[in-house]
């Protein structure tokens, strides 16, 4: 019987030479990101389904055409089926997943990093200077039979699961979180334990040190959006709900939306019956956890690197400016016209969630603006831009599915209505009208159907952190990104 020291190794030399731990969610906003973005620094792109295409065609294809209640049914059975054993708790190593994000670059040198904070329309701008992003959080689901409407009883199951994972790992903390509103298919079935480093620990800084050219730039994004959490330990913190259709307040009222709600589901509660907040604490999935901040200036001084902070109250405030960015990268390549792409700059690609793909953006020369979900928010944040920026000819989207109606979701309706604002051209791309959000299928097809647009631009070379700073000059007071030079308060030299 191998031990448990033999089997710690085996999966820290795999993930080393880029096997992902099994313990680590593979369908998730980080895990995506990073292999989108490391694919693409890899000259390639992220296909849906890539280990197995003509099984997850085939599974396409099925899946569209399943019934709401078998749909959801196959949904969680395949949450529960990709989720670990609780066990796995004990093989937990913060420097094995850094190994394996890590894996995920081509070692070179780069001018520039970015650490901290997951978000979609940040693997853009780390495309388009051709520069890796270190994740601050990665997530760890494990299997768990539970009441969806008790989050009570999922704290008291997970407080000494994340206790066994603490002190083997003291660069992180746990953030578990518990969703009976946007993951209510999963949440029966699974529990979901976000990991967030405080340090940077050894991988990591060896991996800057090895690729980084001298005086190169650390960009530390930092999302400053926080969540009405319960904090169990130091390290350990319970956060009910996520990031989407409702506000941290809702989840703790006894409101007739969540009766109805309830009761249109099936549930015998009324609400739900959730440990007392302590107050408002980084969300779990997009927030920073500011502990890393300082260990990050430390290195940087220490290697004479340059600190700049990239600071924001919401996840999506990335997007604007992203945009905006490749809209003026666009011009300033100055492309030639063609009957498919008469102009780069005026077709947005609207990404939602995990359906990320960097490299068809630039070849495809479209605009790329990340929406977090498929909720109200995240629609009204997307017109609030159209609203301010220049009106574009074509527009494309894809959404999310999440396969039920979840409390704040936006409807087919309301999303084919921003399409309308194309001065030309507005689609969907890769979703079924008629099933969302029911439409798991959407998963392979944003994929398969982005590749059918028509265009083809040479793939461009990065740019440089001076023309980052050129469009910063002209543009950045439009923007709700603030961009914070840490040199001067660091003393770096």
């Amino acid at each position: 019987m191998q031990s448990a020291s033999t089997r710690l190794n085996v999966i820290d030399i795999l993930a080393a030479f880029g096997r992902k731990p099994s313990y680590i969610t593979g369908l998730d906003s980080a895990t995506m990101a990073l292999q989108a973005l490391g694919q693409y620094l890899h000259g390639k792109d992220l296909p849906a389904g890539r280990k197995a295409p003509s099984l997850k065609k085939l599974g396409a294809k099925v899946m569209a055409h399943l019934p709401r209640d078998l749909s959801q049914t196959f949904s969680t059975i395949g949450g529960w089926a990709n989720a670990s054993s609780p066990d796995v708790v004990d093989d937990v190593r913060a420097e094995t997943m850094s190994r394996w994000v890590t894996s995920q670059y081509p070692r070179q040198r780069y001018p520039a990093v970015m650490i901290g904070s997951s978000n979609g329309a940040a693997v853009h701008f780390c495309a388009a200077l051709g520069i890796p992003w270190l994740p601050q959080t990665l997530l760890v689901c494990m299997k768990h039979r539970t009441d969806p409407d008790e989050p009570k009883k999922a704290l008291e199951w997970g407080k000494p699961l994340a206790d066994r994972l603490l002190q083997n790992n003291p660069d992180l903390a746990v953030y578990q979180m518990h969703d009976p509103n946007q993951d209510r298919l999963k949440v029966p079935s699974v529990g979901y334990f976000r990991l967030k480093r405080t340090r940077l620990g050894e991988t990591y800084k060896l991996f800057l040190q090895e690729n980084l050219v001298p005086g190169a730039t650390l960009f530390l994004l930092e999302c400053q959006n926080t969540w009405l959490s319960t904090r169990v330990s130091d390290r350990h913190f319970f956060q009910l709900g996520g990031k989407g259709g409702l506000t941290p307040e809702e989840y703790f009222e006894k409101s007739p939306k969540i009766q109805d709600f309830l009761q249109r589901n099936g549930s015998t509660h009324q609400y739900w019956d959730a440990p007392d907040p302590d107050g408002w604490l980084p969300e779990s999935e997009w927030g920073f956890e500011p502990a890393l901040r300082e260990d990050v200036e430390a290195f940087a001084r220490e290697h004479s690197f340059r600190v700049r902070r990239i600071v924001l109250d919401y996840p999506q405030d990335m997007s604007p400016f992203v945009a905006e960015f490749y809209r003026w990268w666009y011009q300033q390549r100055r492309l030639p016209i063609s009957d498919e792409i008469p102009s780069a700059e005026n077709r947005l690609f609207v990404e939602s969630f995990v359906y990320l793909q960097p490299w068809w953006t630039l070849r495809l020369g479209l605009v790329p603006f990340w929406i977090v979900f498929n909720d109200q928010t995240s629609r009204d944040r997307l017109k609030n831009y159209l609203d301010s920026t220049q009106p574009y000819d074509e527009l494309y989207m894809n959404l999310f599915s999440n396969g039920i109606r979840s409390l704040g979701i936006a409807s087919i309706e309301e999303w084919r209505s921003i399409l309308t604002r194309a001065q030309k051209h507005g689609q969907f791309v890769g979703i079924n009208e008629q099933t969302y959000p029911n439409d798991m299928a959407s998963f392979v097809r944003h994929y398969t159907e982005l590749k059918k647009l028509k265009g083809s631009l040479p793939m461009p070379t990065p740019l440089t952190l001076d023309q980052l700073d050129q469009f910063l000059a002209e543009f950045s007071d439009r923007h709700l990104v603030r961009w914070i030079d840490a040199v001067a308060s660091s003393s770096l030299k």
